[in-house]
């Protein structure tokens, strides 16, 4: 597994210019168009837009990719800051990245909820009266808004992932840094799933919040570790071997290259990774995960 990961990592560094650039602008210019058009009277483009189980069966494949544009608002302006806020949140990402893997997140995570939705989105297990009663039912209005719901919050998350420490101000007042906010979302996720089961449980319903929360981990597997204080997950190997690195001042990071002493902090613009064919914890930046000399 950890062979299979590296490699995908060497490809998305090798090929990161690849792909569709600035994603996330078209993305943000489409769901802003959408809604606009929605809330101005014409809501025929949405619903045509929109995902829609029985309709996907019948040829439109669209269906499949077009939910990412249909996120509901119903004030123009309230859905207007909040695409602002996702564009900005995704460039950063997609910065850090790289434009491949940034794509593929994207793609791969409509493509998850997708197949989700096509296998289990007629029928379901309700759990009720100390009873299983199986019901069958087109649940392609709860997916219709949840898709882009989940695809836009994801960004939230991610952001946090490679800049936990970066603070926000809440209402121009309160700052709070970006972990923060995406301990936020997952608590979100998890009301999802407790609002699925709870006072009625609707299996396989229940499990799409974590579907769609899937490809995160899919994408950033220990990285999840920046969500939490560092003196919390951060624990020396007992293995760890001393090497030699270029002096930082900045003392606050979560990222350090072992080769150039580059950090997260002082170089916010480079991804970082930790090599897993090293015998240790050694990270690296883009530079020098493909170009440096293995601890053995």
């Amino acid at each position: 597994m950890k062979n299979l990961r590296s490699r995908f990592e060497r490809f998305c560094y090798k090929n990161r210019n690849k792909g569709i650039p600035n994603l996330m602008l078209y993305i943000a210019i489409g769901c802003g168009l959408v809604t606009v058009t929605a809330l101005l009277g014409y809501p025929q483009i949405y619903s045509l837009l929109c995902f829609d189980r029985a309709a996907i069966l019948q040829g439109q494949v669209w269906r499949l990719i077009t939910p990412v544009f249909t996120m509901g608002s119903s004030n123009i302006l309230t859905a207007l800051i909040l695409l602002y806020c996702f564009y900005s949140l995704g460039r950063a990402v997609e910065n850090a990245m790289g434009i491949l893997k940034f794509n593929l997140y994207w793609l791969s995570g409509i493509l998850l909820m997708d197949i989700f939705a096509l296998a289990f989105g007629s029928f379901a297990y309700v759990f009720a009266d100390g009873q299983w009663v199986f019901i069958v039912d087109d649940f392609s209005y709860y997916f219709s808004s949840y898709i882009p719901l989940f695809l836009l919050l994801s960004m939230t998350i991610c952001f946090s992932t490679i800049y936990p420490e970066t603070q926000f101000l809440v209402l121009f007042i309160l700052p709070i840094k970006a972990r923060i906010l995406s301990l936020f979302y997952l608590a979100y996720m998890i009301f999802e799933i407790v609002r699925l089961c709870v006072p009625t449980l609707v299996f396989p319903l229940c499990l799409f919040p974590l579907v769609a929360i899937l490809n995160y981990f899919l994408f950033f597997g220990k990285d999840v570790a920046n969500l939490f204080p560092a003196r919390v997950v951060r624990k020396k190997p007992k293995n760890m071997h001393m090497h030699k690195a270029a002096p930082s001042k900045a003392q606050n990071y979560t990222h350090r290259c072992t080769v150039c002493g580059k950090t997260d902090v002082t170089n916010p613009e480079l991804e970082f990774r930790y090599c897993s064919r090293c015998n240790g914890y050694f990270c690296y930046c883009q530079d020098h995960i493909n170009n440096h000399t293995h601890v053995e």
